[in-house]
């Protein structure tokens, strides 16, 4: 077994033991410290680390030590959430169209389902999955992204047990997958641009309880296309105006010809 081969292996054993741990375990280790220190984010964030650690240890080993550098946490925060901002407005103004700006979002439900979503999610999947597949191994973009937004839109199946919709709810996250990869390798991969779109896109989705599921509507998704669009069209305006050239090209889509430093 060659050298890439070894390290795909590892890395997706290492995320299958967190993906265990979290269905079983991040319960039980949820509740025994929130019973400590009685504070709902702290204790669901550091069962959250937890359950990660396979991939946590992984990545300190593969990486010279380092932990969120290579999964794209060191830099940019408010660069990344600046721009991620900018480009969700379409779903903030659209979404309180359709609602009539009548908010309708819990504490619990903000915690869970915006801010844990969407850091842990980008953190594992993007951050993690496929960034570690595209940044150490010569596998292209597509590849590379193919491998966890399959993993990442089958999660999201147990919204609804519809045919139509659990096929609508398959390409909706896994075209999401599909763009904030895209967005975290184009910002030289700040993944706090992830985080963050991921996160207003939730929030606007929940504060004017859009729907009950990732599928939503036909007018709901219409302006969920014009914020994707937003966002794709203002990264490479944004890369132009600075003169940076787009990271994903023909010479990166499939087999990452520019590689030449890749340890597998």
């Amino acid at each position: 077994m060659n050298n890439k081969l070894r390290y795909i292996l590892a890395l997706c054993v290492a995320f299958s033991l967190y993906f265990i741990a979290k269905k079983t375990l991040l319960p039980s280790i949820f509740y025994g410290i929130d019973g400590i220190v009685r504070l709902y984010p702290l204790s669901y964030f550091t069962a959250y680390l937890i359950v990660g650690l396979p991939v946590l240890a992984f990545t300190f080993f593969t990486n010279g030590h380092k932990i969120f550098g290579p999964l794209g946490l060191t830099s940019g925060i408010a660069k990344g959430f600046l721009f991620s901002f900018a480009f969700s407005i379409p779903m903030f103004l659209g979404y309180g169209l359709l609602s009539g700006f009548q908010v309708d979002l819990e504490a619990k439900t903000f915690w869970l389902l915006c801010v844990s979503a969407a850091f842990f999610e980008e953190f594992y999947y993007r951050g993690f999955f496929f960034g570690q597949l595209y940044r150490n191994t010569r596998l292209g973009f597509l590849p590379s992204l193919v491998l966890g937004a399959l993993v990442f839109a089958s999660l999201h199946l147990y919204q609804s047990s519809n045919p139509s919709t659990l096929v609508g709810i398959f390409m909706t996250t896994f075209l999401g997958a599909a763009i904030f990869a895209w967005l975290f390798v184009e910002w030289n991969f700040n993944l706090w641009i992830s985080i963050g779109l991921h996160f207003f896109m939730n929030l606007s989705w929940d504060l004017f309880s859009i729907s009950d599921n990732a599928l939503g509507d036909f007018n709901a998704n219409i302006i969920r296309g014009v914020t994707i669009l937003f966002a794709i069209v203002g990264t490479i305006v944004y890369k132009r105006k600075k003169q940076i050239p787009l990271a994903i090209t023909r010479d990166t889509l499939v087999m990452n010809r520019l590689a030449d430093n890749r340890p597998v």
